[in-house]
């Protein structure tokens, strides 16, 4: 299983999701934002200290897909940026954390509309409902690899 976060993590990311159509829950989830209502928005997120430094991923969701990208340059587009630890994405990745408690407790900083945010998180939760555990599954459960536990 690839390290999370890492190139071949994004990639098993993306073939999980990729012949999944989202239509009718991304309709839903962008209804509160103005940004996201078009059906097509970017979520930023930057990983502070991944164990090979910082990551940045970029998640895509357009046409009912939705798609991961690394983003080293920090050049692709987004409509909210989300920074956080390791500790805390990986924990929110396998489903251990609530992104919204973790909001509440000032261990996510967030920059750009809220509204998206909360739109790219209920497409998420709808691709893992139609996926099962296959989403959480693709995390790396090796915590020697996660300097912050």
């Amino acid at each position: 299983m690839p390290p999370y976060l890492s190139p071949a993590w994004v990639q098993a990311f993306n073939a999980a999701l990729a012949d999944l159509d989202l239509i009718d829950a991304v309709a839903a989830a962008c209804a509160g934002s103005l940004t996201a209502s078009k059906g097509a928005f970017s979520v930023a997120q930057v990983v502070t200290d991944a164990p090979d430094g910082a990551v940045r991923t970029v998640l895509t969701v357009d046409d009912g897909r939705i798609t991961l990208r690394s983003d080293p340059d920090e050049t692709l587009p987004s409509n909210v940026t989300v920074v956080l630890a390791y500790a805390d994405a990986l924990a929110i990745a396998r489903g251990e954390q609530d992104p919204a408690d973790a909001l509440a407790a000032g261990r996510v900083r967030v920059r750009g509309e809220l509204a998206v945010l909360v739109a790219g998180q209920s497409v998420l939760n709808a691709a893992a409902a139609a996926l099962g555990h296959a989403l959480t599954d693709l995390t790396d459960l090796d915590d020697t690899a996660n300097p912050g536990r």
